[in-house]
């Protein structure tokens, strides 16, 4: 408990001073450590700030102390084990942004229980897979979800939270697709869930911090998801990075624009705030509204905002001058954020988005940190306790390549693997690191560029094309509300890059459309990186919400194909 508090601490104390916080941090040192045990419930004794503020699309209003969180989850805790919830079982949970989430994960990690967060958005045949590879033993669903189970086989324990809405949004909280199942066709017997029981609770043991606690589905564009496994220590203690890139402190009124079910809700929404003490607020909605998010700024007072670049292209089409938040630290992940958002905001605000970079297996390893120096479009630098490098093909150190990570010794962030225990590893120098699959460049000041997933960047012409920086201009076009680069084959150049469009409403997939954006296009990039083919279209998406390029490759490397009906090459347009 004290090494985990020294380090806390010694990140808030230099929380605006990166120099001395990324040279003197180094991860506590645990052996027998339960967050929720150690720390929460330390921290929440006679603790009566708010630790959760759950604002509902009907108004209603729900603040819970620390206090009351803490106790709650001594509740829950011991009505999960009186339903059979043991050490080491595995608990598939299915809710949206409601008090009991907050309540059951604590619960879980006092009992020593593996949580596995799911989104309301799967389906059936994902169910069973999550059930049948991560060894589910219990389920804990709202009413909306219950009916997905009637087909899901397994011998596991299902207890219903009722009340709680399914919102099945993305993991950018944009999206909301998935209907309610009427409760009529819920199969019996689902267990009623309860937190008001006994409030003491007593642990069977200690929990070591290399136990697993949570697993985690990757939002694969290639393959199917892989199941990641992180510990009592990797996320709950690893989130300390991200506390510092956030630049949290205790009172702190905390959003972090996210649905459950994506690693990334657990990153801002549960263990960084609560690190630092720190207020988590949510809105709930079914729809997402733009105006009704700036309002809650101002109304709930907000002070860190986490909003991933979906969402900040689609609040920069209001005035955001009209609106006067109370916000100290604004930032990005999930994507690269684009520099023209990042403008935008600080023209209106005075306060600069801060991007940032990690992954579901790690927490935030980048970052542009507060009070720090913010190159537009730059994931900014290693954030404290990450030793990082850049490997060429040959593996190599390089300015230019794939982010891997030291494993001498390993960031205690870093997941403990793969549930079938594989982990991605490479040799270089007489060193071990692990391999992210994200491509960066260095430039002479150590700050760090994305510039896409390995198996995403190609050549044309013997130049490297980054997708991102070309879909990064594309989607300045006023037309363009989402866009997709791949390579497309070319006789000349081997490939030249071709965009995937989706238009914003009003436009029209035309050859004056197409025309518009070559020419813009040309303005902005040097001939050799242009996009020089455009179709327009839907985007194929995995169910985070990731493009999956994949697909579109190999559309493109058919045999035979012939040009679609809204395909447009600017060399015919030329003539």
């Amino acid at each position: 408990m004290n090494a985990f508090l020294d380090a806390r601490d010694f990140l808030l104390r230099h929380r605006e001073d990166y120099e001395t916080a990324y040279r003197g941090f180094r991860w506590p040192r645990l052996e027998a450590f339960n967050w929720a045990l150690d720390w929460f419930d330390v921290h929440a004794r006679g603790n009566e700030r708010v630790a959760l503020h759950v604002v509902d699309d009907d108004g209603g209003e729900e603040r819970v102390t620390f206090a009351e969180m803490s106790a709650r989850s001594n509740a829950v805790a011991n009505f999960l084990r009186e339903h059979g919830v043991r050490r080491g079982d595995a608990i598939l949970i299915i809710l949206g942004n409601v008090v009991p989430l907050w309540e059951i994960t604590l619960a879980a990690m006092k009992l020593g229980a593996v949580v596995s967060p799911a989104t309301a958005m799967l389906t059936t045949e994902d169910l069973q897979d999550r059930v049948d590879r991560g060894r589910v033993k219990h389920v804990i669903a709202d009413a909306a979800s219950t009916g997905k189970f009637d087909d899901v086989r397994g011998g596991y324990t299902k207890i219903v939270v009722e009340g709680a809405g399914g919102r099945a949004q993305g993991a950018d909280g944009v999206l909301a697709t998935s209907p309610p199942t009427p409760r009529a066709l819920r199969p019996a017997p689902w267990i009623s869930y309860r937190n008001d029981g006994p409030r003491d609770f007593a642990p069977d043991g200690p929990t070591h911090a290399d136990d697993p606690f949570l697993l985690y589905f990757t939002s694969g564009t290639t393959a199917k998801p892989k199941m990641v496994v992180h510990t009592h220590a990797s996320y709950p203690v690893g989130h300390l990075s991200t506390m510092y890139w956030i630049g949290l402190r205790e009172g702190d009124v905390h959003w972090n624009i996210s649905s459950p079910g994506w690693a990334k809700h657990a990153w801002s929404s549960f263990f960084a705030p609560w690190n630092a003490g720190a207020t988590i607020f949510i809105l709930n909605y079914a729809r997402f509204d733009a105006k009704r998010i700036l309002g809650a700024l101002e109304r709930y007072g907000v002070t860190t905002l986490c909003a991933p670049p979906t969402v900040w292209r689609m609040l920069i089409l209001e005035d955001l001058r009209a609106y006067r938040p109370a916000l100290r630290e604004i930032v990005g992940a999930g994507e690269p954020l684009n520099p023209e958002v990042i403008e935008r905001v600080r023209e209106a605000w005075n306060i600069t988005i801060r991007d940032g970079y990690g992954q579901t297996e790690t927490t935030a390893q980048f970052g542009n940190s507060p009070a720090q120096l913010v190159k537009l479009g730059s994931m900014g630098r290693p954030l404290p306790g990450y030793e990082v490098a850049l490997l060429d093909a040959d593996g190599h150190p390089s300015d230019d390549g794939e982010i891997v990570l030291s494993l001498d010794p390993p960031p205690l962030a870093l997941m403990k693997g793969y549930v079938d225990g594989a982990m991605p590893v490479a040799e270089a120098n007489g060193r071990r690191w692990y391999r992210t699959s994200d491509v960066a460049a260095r430039d002479a000041d150590g700050w760090y560029w994305y510039v896409g997933r390995a198996d995403d960047v190609f050549k044309s012409s013997d130049y490297r094309i980054s997708p991102f920086e070309l879909e990064s201009v594309l989607i300045e076009h006023e037309a363009v509300a989402e866009a997709a680069v791949v390579p497309s084959p070319d006789a000349l150049r081997l490939a030249v890059p071709k965009a995937y469009i989706v238009l914003k409403s009003g436009y029209a997939p035309t050859r004056e459309t197409a025309s518009s954006i070559f020419a813009f296009m040309r303005e902005r990039l040097a001939p050799f990186k242009r996009v020089r083919r455009i179709e327009f279209g839907e985007l194929p998406k995995t169910i985070s919400g990731k493009i999956r390029r994949v697909q579109l490759r190999a559309a493109e490397h058919q045999p035979g194909r012939e040009r679609a009906a809204a395909e447009f090459w600017e060399e015919d347009l030329a003539r």
